[in-house]
């Protein structure tokens, strides 16, 4: 690697995926505020995502509604709000 050329804060993150539970080790320069002991027993900065490559259908060829800010329970009472008037 060239001297010089990454910020000073690039280090090896975990990143966790919160739907699947798997984490990865990637280095990155993403500010995050917990650390969690890897494998190797170090301590790492740890930042949570809703989505990796572990739980994203395309990669698992699997179909499931990840929903972690209730968005498919606000589209079903809007649909529901709009049903009455659709008879009228």
């Amino acid at each position: 690697m060239k001297k010089d050329i990454h910020p000073k804060d690039y280090r090896l993150v975990i990143f966790a995926d919160n739907s699947s539970g798997v984490k990865f080790l990637i280095s990155s320069t993403i500010a995050a505020k917990e650390t969690a002991k890897w494998t190797d027993g170090k301590d790492y900065p740890v930042h949570y995502v809703e989505i990796s490559s572990a739980s994203h259908p395309f990669y698992t060829n699997q179909e499931k509604t990840i929903d972690t800010a209730g968005r498919v329970e606000k589209f079903k009472s809007r649909q529901a709000k709009a049903k009455p008037k659709a008879g009228k």
